[in-house]
Formats: C-alpha cells, structure tokens, sequence
C-alpha cells in the first residue's frame, strides 16, 4: 500500500509541504513525491474562499475516523499567491463562519482517541489565534 503524502513541513513552526513544479513554478497541495517538484512550505495564514458542513460520517474506506461521528465544517482556503487548500474548519460555531474570513493554521486530529492520531490540516479564525 503506498504512503500517504507528508502533509506537514518536518521542522517548526506548523507550516503545510507544498510543491513547486521545477519547470513552471505551479504550486501544489500536497507535495507529490515526483522528482519534478521541490518542497517549499506554505503560508499559514489564509482567507476562507468557500465551505460546507459536513452533517454525515463519510464512506469508509477512505473515511479511517471514529464510528461516533461528529459534524464538522470543512473549507476551501486560499493562500495568498500559492494555491487553495481543503481543510477542517475549527475553533469557530458554524453560524460564525464567513467567506472571506483570515484564518490561520492548526492541525487536528482525525480521530483524538487513537494512540497515534492521523493529524490533519486544520485553520482556526485569526482573531482566535491571536
């Protein structure tokens, strides 16, 4: 079974592994394992471009959370002169949430039980991280 793509830049501060296209310049989220794109870190502050709730746990597989499920809401983020990304939206009520909004990085995990939680990217309100 192959590995999933690395997600997270190795060292601190939380910063997302994109790629950059060694020809072009096109960035991509994640980092795909291909010779023909260098690593860089992402910016860990966006704008919310557009999202939904999900209200229902997600077929499995790929779906790997805890049978209890738990809505939550999930963005499309943008990162200034980068790419748009697909994330939890956290720290923040649903009726809150509104596009355009600055957010910044976290991370979450997908199932807080586990004894080694798969993290996932997270953006919390920037005002709530400051």
């Amino acid at each position: 079974m192959p590995q999933p793509a690395a997600l997270f830049m190795p060292e601190a501060p939380l910063r997302l592994m994109g790629g950059r296209e060694r020809d072009s310049g096109r960035i991509v989220f994640p980092h795909p394992a291909a010779p023909a794109f260098e690593p860089i870190a992402l910016s860990p502050r966006g704008t919310l471009w557009s999202y939904t709730i999900q209200h229902f746990r997600p077929k499995s597989p790929p779906y790997a959370g805890p049978e209890d499920f738990t809505p939550w809401a999930l963005g499309y983020v943008e990162l200034p002169g980068e790419v748009i990304v697909q994330a939890r939206l956290v720290d923040v009520a649903f009726d809150a949430i509104r596009i355009g909004m600055d957010l910044v990085l976290t991370r979450v995990a997908l199932d807080a039980q586990a004894a080694t939680p798969l993290w996932l990217p997270a953006f919390r309100p920037a005002e709530a991280a400051a």
